[in-house]
Order: C-alpha cells, then structure tokens, then sequence
C-alpha cells in the first residue's frame, strides 16, 4: 500500500483526470478500501481541495470549483507543455505577457529537477510575423466578457470603435451600440476577432475585440445559428480573403514554374504544389486581385507558364509594361524644368 502523501497524490491525479469518480472505482484504483478513500478526501479538503461528494449507493467524489486557487498537480508531460505555452503568450495579443512570465517562473519554482532541465533545454523566443503595423493589444478583461458571453450563449451589447476617417485632425468614430450573439473569440494574424449573429444586420460578422467595449448587463440566452460551412477556422479564413465565408479567394490561377515542388511549397500557405518532375511544378494559388496574384508568383526566380486563366496572363502583360517603363524612367529620366 502506498504510503499516505502518495496516496493523495495519486488520489489528487484521479480526481483531475476526470469531472466524476464512483468511490468504489476510486478504491479500487488505489488499492485500498472505501473508508480510506473517504479518509484522503477529507485530507484533500483540509489542505484546500474542493472535493464534492455525491451521496447514494453509486455516490462518488468531484474536484469542484472553490474560491482560491489550490496547488495543482501535472504529469511530466502537461508540466513541459505549460511551459511552452507560457513561453509563447508574448504572441497572442492577449496582453498577458507579465502574468505569463510570472506564471513560468512560478511552475518552474515547484518543478522537479529533471523537468527544470526538460524546460530549460527549450527556450523559446516567440517572434511574431513581421507586419505593417503592430497587432493592437486587447485588455484581458474584454476577452474574458466576450469568452464569458460566448460560452454562456447570452445576447451582447458593446460600443464598437470603427476605423478612423482619412480627413485630418478627426479622430475615430464610434458607432451606435451593436447588438449580437455571440458565437466564437478567434485569434488571427495576430489580432483578436469576434465571430457573431449581427442582430440588426442579420447578418453574420466579425468583430475586432481591441474595438469593443462590452456593455452590462449582458441580453438574454439565445439558440446558437449555425456558422456558414459549419467550421469557424475556414469561415474566418474565407472572411479576410473576401470570399464571404465561401473559403477562396476572389482571383485563383494556375501557372507551371521551372523550380522543384519543395523549393516552392515552403513559401506557399494556402495554394496547391503539385511536383511535375525535378525541376518543374504546377501552382494554384489566389490574391485579392490578379495584378497582385501575378506579382506573388512572379516573386519566385525562375520561368514561368500560365495555364490559366485569361486574366492572369492579363496581369503579367500589365506587371511587364509597368516594369518596363520603370525600366525607361530610370535609363532616361525627364529633364527637370529649366534644364540645359
């Protein structure tokens, strides 16, 4: 029989496993009788544990939610991947970067040795993808209103901040209170969206989370709708290539390049590489326009055919009288006035 401090370790670990234990199945998993499993649940209890028991003959035990954040128990396994997510909060936008540093050296504090070495071998250094301009930071309290609304399926009402117009001196415009339920909190490129029933448009849309100022109380539960195509990762996708949630981009084209497949594919996030031998590949890719699609594929330094369609071979022959006339300006620039 294990001793008593490993007992309730043991016990401790059952209990985070699973939302329900049948005493009997506890007992039997440790090895010991049903009154020594009542006498570790009262252990667990005093050191802070919200263990709930449920009474009859099938009764058992449930690590409940209580008011105070007791010691938490990992495998060696979930320990490693805590760690590595903490490391990379920095990326999400979430504004939780101290909390997480100091929520690292927390669990490495209490860490056996063998897995501080596991943890200190992999140190990440999270590098966001370079942009325009830096992903805005979202409080944590607005992400955890939206989550808390999402999850509980209640109608939300927030003020939402549109993009500032272009005439100078004028600052951003708020719109009057939005009215919507609540379906996802998604994270792309770097920026927190909203994905809701918009409930005076009716329509579906996507909201950024560093624009909204929830307001309260939040409106009554509502049914969940049905997400267009079922999925939130590809009708989000499909959102920001301006397809209207179909998942494809306005302009798709098809060209063969004078390079290998792998060559081309590790710089292709979401077109189609098809090796046609050593040195040759078909690429199906898509832009917002085809002038920008034929600039993409024109990136790779190597000939190249269109197979398709005719407003890609279009595109290239605008892209080459452009270059050309670079070409002519910078050979023979204009005389500047009062020359010569």
């Amino acid at each position: 029989m294990q001793k008593t401090s490993a007992r309730l370790l043991s016990l401790l670990s059952l209990l985070q496993a699973r939302r329900d234990w049948p005493g009997a199945l506890l007992a039997e998993r440790l090895e010991v009788s049903p009154r020594t499993v009542r006498r570790d649940v009262d252990r667990l209890r005093e050191l802070g544990y919200p263990v709930v028991a449920a009474k009859g003959p099938d009764g058992g035990y449930r690590l409940d939610a209580g008011t105070e954040l007791p010691p938490l128990l990992f495998d060696d396994e979930q320990a490693v991947a805590l760690a590595v997510a903490l490391q990379i909060a920095t990326t999400t936008g979430a504004g939780i970067e101290e909390a997480a540093a100091r929520a690292l050296a927390t669990v490495r504090q209490v860490m056996p040795a063998r897995l501080r070495r596991r943890i200190d071998t992999v140190q990440v250094t999270a590098v966001e993808r370079p942009a325009a301009r830096p992903a805005p930071q979202v409080d944590s309290g607005v992400l955890m209103a939206l989550g808390a609304a999402v999850h509980a399926r209640e109608v939300l009402r927030f003020d939402y901040t549109v993009a500032s117009p272009p005439a100078a001196g004028e600052g951003p415009a708020v719109a009057p209170p939005r009215r919507v339920e609540p379906h996802h909190l998604v994270t792309w490129g770097g920026r927190w969206y909203l994905v809701a029933w918009d409930l005076d448009r009716e329509d579906w849309r996507t909201f950024r989370a560093d624009r909204i100022e929830p307001r309260i109380p939040t409106g009554p539960r509502f049914t969940p709708r049905e997400l267009p195509g079922g999925d939130v990762a590809a009708f989000v996708a499909g959102r920001f290539q301006g397809a209207g949630g179909s998942g494809g981009w306005p302009c798709r084209g098809e060209v063969i390049l004078d390079l290998p497949g792998d060559a081309v594919s590790r710089y292709v996030r979401d077109g189609v590489v098809e090796e046609l031998g050593a040195e040759r590949c078909r690429l199906v890719l898509g832009s917002w326009s085809w002038v920008g699609l034929a600039a993409t594929i024109g990136r790779f330094d190597a000939e190249i055919e269109v197979v398709g369609p005719p407003e890609l071979k279009e595109a290239f022959g605008c892209l080459a009288r452009r270059y050309a006339d670079v070409v002519a300006r910078a050979v023979s620039p204009p005389a500047r006035p009062g020359a010569g």
